[in-house]
């Protein structure tokens, strides 16, 4: 069955809208392979569709996490939501948003499923929606603004959920706005190192603060940090 790279024309004309096909897509990850089967990397895909690139990035992930850990259910299960928790996700339209999101939790589960079997949770399936939820969003990458259900932009900014694991079984929230991340607010950037300067780190930009390693140094600050949780819980955390 040949692949579908344009739902309709009228979506090519509004939206510029052209999947790319798998081997192009492998041809691409393959340029920087190792990260791409490293669990805990990071990616984002600025104008991810319904997630070609994430898609094979999850499966080489998990590929992965299956070689190191099958023979423990319990270390399968923790690795492969680290292997999801770096995955990310921008596209205009809501409906791509919300088949991006299925996608990836589809192939996350098949291989959940086959690997765990009985000692499958569904806490933890509920956690792997709720990464995705906060990880996979509706958002002009252009602008970093999130669009309303016209694809306009509204006044809000992309917002992502950084996930860190810390100790055995606990996964740390922390929400960082896009534009800072992308270092958009230049100003500010350059505001907080001139203060920095002076040695003053109560004082400093909204939205960056002292780099603890390079006092000369700023860095994006996180707008909300959550209390570790065990990573089966982390939708519950507030």
């Amino acid at each position: 069955m040949a692949e579908r790279q344009v739902k309709s024309k009228q979506r090519v004309a509004d939206h510029g809208e052209v999947f790319t096909a798998q081997r192009e897509v492998n041809a691409m990850l393959d340029l920087v392979k190792q990260e791409t089967e490293r669990i805990d990397s990071r990616f984002l895909e600025p104008a991810c569709g319904d997630g070609n690139f994430l898609a094979e990035i999850l499966r080489r992930k998990l590929a992965v996490v299956e070689a190191r850990y099958k023979k423990s259910a319990a270390d399968y299960e923790k690795y492969a939501v680290l292997a999801m928790t770096g995955l990310y996700g921008v596209d205009i339209l809501q409906d791509n948003v919300e088949e991006c999101r299925k996608r990836l939790f589809a192939i996350w589960d098949e291989a959940y499923t086959a690997r765990c079997k009985k000692e499958c949770r569904e806490e933890v399936r509920g956690a792997v929606r709720y990464i995705l939820e906060r990880n996979i969003l509706c958002g002009n990458a252009l602008t970093l603004k999130c669009v309303d259900l016209a694809g306009g932009d509204t006044d809000e900014p992309i917002i992502f959920s950084e996930w860190t694991f810390t100790g055995k079984s606990s996964l740390k929230r922390s929400d960082y706005r896009l534009d800072v991340l992308m270092n958009e607010n230049t100003d500010e950037r350059f505001y907080s190192q001139q203060l920095s300067l002076f040695g003053d780190e109560a004082i400093g930009s909204e939205y960056w603060m002292i780099d603890p390693d390079d006092p000369s140094k700023s860095i994006p600050k996180p707008i909300r940090v959550f209390p570790p949780v065990y990573y089966w819980k982390i939708q519950d955390a507030v």
